[in-house]
């Protein structure tokens, strides 16, 4: 096969990565904005398209460097060797995306070179540990900081930003005149529009964290065996990026917006801000952050730290509710936890089977994608 037709290939099979990397990123960074309703899955998908560009292109060369060149000692990397990587990365993800849950296409991606690297001997150990090692550690900082601020700040949190939801959307684009504008929709409070647009702009720095951290995942290989630049890889990655948000990214953001938890806009702004806080710093560093890990933390730590407010009744009779999901009146105790329809309940907070779920393909996709690459690379020297 001539050396023409194998790059096609390999940027073929970059693009079915790139894809199925923007399904899986879509449910994350907007799942919380489109199951609050403030955006359509439309329009979640254009805004993902865009911010993931200017993730990409700025930031998103630090990684790129780090899984391309730095992960590897020597030049491992060949065009081969590229495109088989890849397809162990797409097939991986493809298989979560069918199953509507977004896996850590950072971890797919690495073990998946990383498999490469065990079964040549060309590891280099010392990064790879230093990968392994904030990947502990940012989701369990995105746990416990979504835990306290659900279990100490959250009610206050919610009462200052006056969030609260009305029917329908806040705000709508109007149409009928020649310039498109966005309008207020009739019964939505100042502080609810500004609050959610402050959801949307973080659901824009998660795509834009996004794009920092994944685009390396799609063409790092390619970009590290020579055959693309890095501007043409970044724009490959980003353009599939793209599609990927505009069809699978729909069952994603199924998942992460509506199935795992029930996200009233005070909770999807502290779990999409402490995601893409952590993810844009680490990409910052050169690290492929695992960015679904850490949003799937924090949505469940904020629903764990919510749920621990139950046992944190107050102090004086007259501030205590007559029973764990009676009505919460508007003047009782500030610690209480007043949900939407006025009452408690544990359900609303997230759903422990859809969790399970997640987390478990989250770890199962990536040690598929290291052991498969491995077999493959120790069984076929000659790639």
């Amino acid at each position: 096969m001539s050396e023409l037709v194998l790059l096609a290939v390999g940027i073929v099979v970059a693009a079915f990565v790139g894809v199925n990397i923007g399904g899986s990123g879509t449910g994350v960074a907007f799942g919380p904005a489109v199951g609050s309703e403030l955006v359509s899955k439309v329009v979640a998908g254009g805004l993902m398209s865009i911010f993931v560009l200017f993730g990409g292109w700025t930031i998103g060369r630090r990684v790129v460097d780090t899984l391309g060149a730095g992960l590897l000692s020597g030049n491992p990397f060949t065009l081969r060797t590229s495109i088989v990587v890849l397809f162990f990365v797409g097939g991986a993800l493809f298989v979560s995306n069918v199953f509507g849950v977004p896996a850590s296409t950072s971890m797919t991606a690495v073990g998946s070179i990383a498999g490469l690297g065990i079964a040549r001997g060309t590891l280099n150990q010392g990064i790879a540990l230093e990968i392994v090692a904030w990947w502990l550690v940012a989701p369990i900082v995105g746990f416990w900081v979504s835990a306290v601020v659900g279990r100490y700040w959250y009610d206050r949190l919610a009462a200052k930003l006056a969030i609260d939801r009305s029917e329908g959307p806040p705000a709508h684009i109007d149409r009928s005149g020649r310039i498109p504008t966005i309008q207020v929709a009739a019964g939505a409070t100042r502080r609810e529009v500004v609050g959610a647009g402050i959801v949307i702009a973080i659901a824009c720095l998660n795509a834009f964290s996004a794009g920092a951290s994944n685009v390396a995942n799609a063409v790092a290989p390619l970009v590290g065996s020579g055959d693309l630049s890095m501007n043409a890889g970044v724009l490959l990655a980003a353009f599939a990026m793209g599609i990927g948000a505009f069809t699978l990214g729909r069952r994603t953001l199924e998942t992460m917006g509506n199935d795992l938890t029930e996200l009233p806009l005070t909770a999807a702004l502290v779990v999409s801000l402490v995601t893409s806080v952590l993810v844009v710093g680490l990409s910052g560093l050169g690290i492929p952050a695992s960015f679904v890990v850490i949003a799937t933390m924090s949505i469940v730590g904020l629903g764990w730290g919510r749920a621990t407010r139950l046992d944190r009744l107050p102090e004086t009779p007259t501030e205590r509710p007559a029973e764990i999901g009676a009505p919460v009146e508007s003047g009782d105790a500030p610690g209480a936890i007043d949900d939407e329809d006025g009452s408690i309940n544990v359900a609303d907070l997230y759903e422990p089977t859809t969790t399970a779920r997640v987390i478990l393909l989250q770890n199962a996709v990536p040690v598929a994608a290291t052991v498969g690459s491995y077999l493959v690379f120790l069984a076929v020297p000659s790639l």
